[in-house]
């Protein structure tokens, strides 16, 4: 392929893969959990972690871990303050960390506003080796975490009264699930974009939940269509001159239609031969 002739858009094939499998395998516990807004909060509130790193001229990508992290040990506090009402910590977190992030822009630089911009969208074209190599060691990571806490997270996503009968540490599991789904957000941001990262996140898992018979297969099918969708983005942002972010989400999109109107026109042909 002509595109693979050029560095960058190996690097950014490196990136698609790697996101393809780390956002979709958190995903699919945030979907279950009824916290697909949680990656939106985050990503909104790693804004403010952008705007600190300007602000007082750090490595954005550091302040962003470090605020995202304690956004992510707060909103657990909040959830379990508001037990009935978990969106509560949402509203607050995105509420705080859009006006913090705005307040601070306005108080930095103004070159820093131009950057802040490119945390909204970003560009996984424009990735340095530095985050490919991020993205890998987080790939590792979430996966090696996968592997090793997969049946006490089952438990604790599915049902956290059992989770807590059978003695798991269910606060402790649910904030450090929370503050490895906000690391990874921190480092994928640069290259998703704040915007369209829960969208990367949430969408192959929903696939992934109208297709699987089991939760194994759920994981299976969401990374296999986070890869898909990344890799189908990203090639067609190339040819068509779109911005890669947006053409990762529409493919997205456009699989989730496809996918849902397979199964209704299967379920209408079941329905009429039902009927016969």
């Amino acid at each position: 392929m002509a595109l693979l002739s050029y560095e960058f858009m190996r690097r950014a094939f490196l990136a698609a893969i790697f996101i393809a499998g780390i956002a979709p395998m958190l995903g699919v516990f945030l979907v279950i959990r009824r916290q697909s807004l949680m990656a939106d909060t985050l990503s909104h509130v790693s804004l403010a972690g952008v705007a600190l790193g300007f602000f007082l001229n750090l490595n954005p990508t550091a302040t962003t871990l470090l605020v995202v992290v304690i956004a992510a040990i707060i909103m657990e506090y909040l959830q379990n303050m508001y037990s009935s009402y978990s969106e509560i910590s949402i509203a607050i977190l995105m509420a705080a960390g859009l006006a913090i992030a705005l307040v601070l822009m306005s108080l930095a630089p103004g070159s820093s506003a131009v950057s802040i911009q490119s945390y909204l969208f970003g560009s996984i074209v424009t990735i340095t080796w530095q985050q490919v190599v991020f993205l890998g060691v987080l790939f590792v990571l979430v996966g090696i975490l996968f592997l090793l806490f997969k049946r006490p997270m089952y438990v604790l996503t599915f049902d956290e009264d059992i989770a807590a009968v059978d003695n798991l540490p269910v606060r402790m599991m649910s904030m450090i699930f929370n503050i490895v789904t906000g690391v990874a957000i921190a480092i994928m941001i640069p290259i998703a974009g704040a915007l369209l990262i829960s969208a990367i996140m949430v969408l192959p898992a929903a696939i992934g939940m109208r297709v699987g018979k089991s939760f194994n297969l759920v994981i299976l099918i969401s990374v296999l269509v986070g890869f898909v969708g990344m890799i189908g983005g990203l090639t067609g942002s190339y040819y068509l001159d779109t911005p890669p972010g947006a053409t990762i989400t529409l493919g997205f999109i456009l699989l989730f239609l496809v996918i849902n109107g397979i199964r209704q026109l299967r379920f209408l042909v079941q329905r009429k031969q039902l009927q016969k």
